[in-house]
């Protein structure tokens, strides 16, 4: 079984980051079997390895055959429930239990990795989502050395990735119980969003953003700390970086854009924006303040976009904010504004803008 794995573990080491390890529980994290056995205990060193990956910005779920209330109950007992976000514990299969996970946290199943003792599960779960990296429980020891475990840098936002699911769970809980109009509910929120170039104690994050962001992202482009530090420096660059708060935290630094600025035209090498606010209506702020540099410099404003299976939002977020194609190569596009349409800031969110 062993080498099964390590196929599966190899295969997929080039993949960008791991951002959810979905855990199944008995005999992975625990010692036992739960509904059968009279008492089950904690795999040695599990703990320690689970508050490591947390603190690392690696979120955690559960897909587990399991009765719900038992195990809430004993991962209350453990100290450990706080940790897992969504846990799937019921009879569905454990490919049903981490598409349902992958859903809920809104990331792609290249991003997440699933660890179980049974071979069975294991191949269930290749078979039926092949993107997924599964690892088997006899492996547990060597997850925190494999490279797609660890990220170049820890982050202020990695540190506290978690918790901002879990105040993202408030504000879905909130937005379901409200009664009136989406933009009404947006209003309850008092959202402070903040555009500012970059400084050097954002690349860290700026870096993370760019191997993180799959689907609101316009070309894919990846760049090191060492490559967006010269863009933050470099006269024809603008690099320019996103947060967003409300009244229940911070979202984090939740976009990022690469201006290419020559004399007469400027182009947009990379948009993104986390899928974290894609339901918060802010994505558009961002291209439209771009938008109204190129207006203010007197220079005409140009992007690229490198459609795949995921980004399709962001091509029509361009369209929407007045982008028209004027060049198409197999999927590599640019579009041109004309920079005559600036839509207006919505009302419920309050922008500032930093030089």
């Amino acid at each position: 079984m062993i080498s099964i794995q390590e196929q599966d573990i190899n295969s997929k080491q080039d993949k960008k980051v791991i951002k959810c390890v979905v855990w199944d529980l008995d005999n992975t994290i625990w010692h036992g079997i739960l509904l059968e056995d009279e008492k089950v205990s904690l795999r040695e060193n599990i703990v320690n390895i689970i508050q490591i990956l947390d603190n690392r910005g690696i979120l955690q779920s559960i897909a587990s055959k399991n009765e719900r209330a038992t195990v809430i109950a004993k991962l209350k007992e453990f100290g450990l429930k706080e940790y897992f976000l969504y846990p799937q514990i019921n009879w569905n299969s454990k490919a049903a239990s981490i598409k349902e996970v992958a859903k809920l946290l809104n990331i792609g199943m290249d991003a997440i990795a699933f660890i179980d003792d049974q071979l069975f599960e294991l191949e269930e779960v290749k078979f039926s989502l092949p993107e997924i990296l599964c690892i088997s429980a006899d492996e547990i020891e060597n997850i925190l050395d494999m490279p797609v475990m660890n990220p170049r840098f820890i982050t202020e936002d990695s540190r506290i990735r978690r918790l901002m699911y879990i105040s993202d769970m408030e504000r879905q809980n909130a937005e379901k119980e409200f009664i009136g109009a989406a933009d009404e509910f947006l209003a309850t929120l008092k959202m402070k969003f903040i555009i500012s170039s970059a400084q050097e104690e954002d690349l860290q994050r700026a870096e993370e953003l760019t191997l993180r962001t799959n689907q609101l992202n316009t070309t894919g482009y990846t760049y090191s700390y060492d490559e967006l530090n010269h863009f933050r420096s470099s006269e024809n660059h603008k690099l320019l970086i996103a947060s967003l708060e409300d009244k229940y935290g911070t979202y984090g630094k939740i976009g990022l854009a690469l201006l290419e600025c020559e004399t007469e035209i400027w182009k947009i090498k990379l948009l993104l924006m986390s899928c974290r606010v894609m339901s918060r209506g802010v994505g558009i702020i961002m291209l439209n303040h771009i938008i109204s540099l190129a207006q203010n410099n007197n220079v005409r404003l140009v992007a690229e976009f490198i459609s795949n299976d995921r980004n399709r939002m962001m091509y029509i977020s361009y369209k929407f904010a007045g982008f028209k194609e004027i060049e198409n190569n197999g999927g590599s596009i640019i579009l041109e504004n004309d920079l005559s349409r600036i839509q207006p800031i919505p009302s419920y969110v309050d922008f500032h803008a930093i030089a």
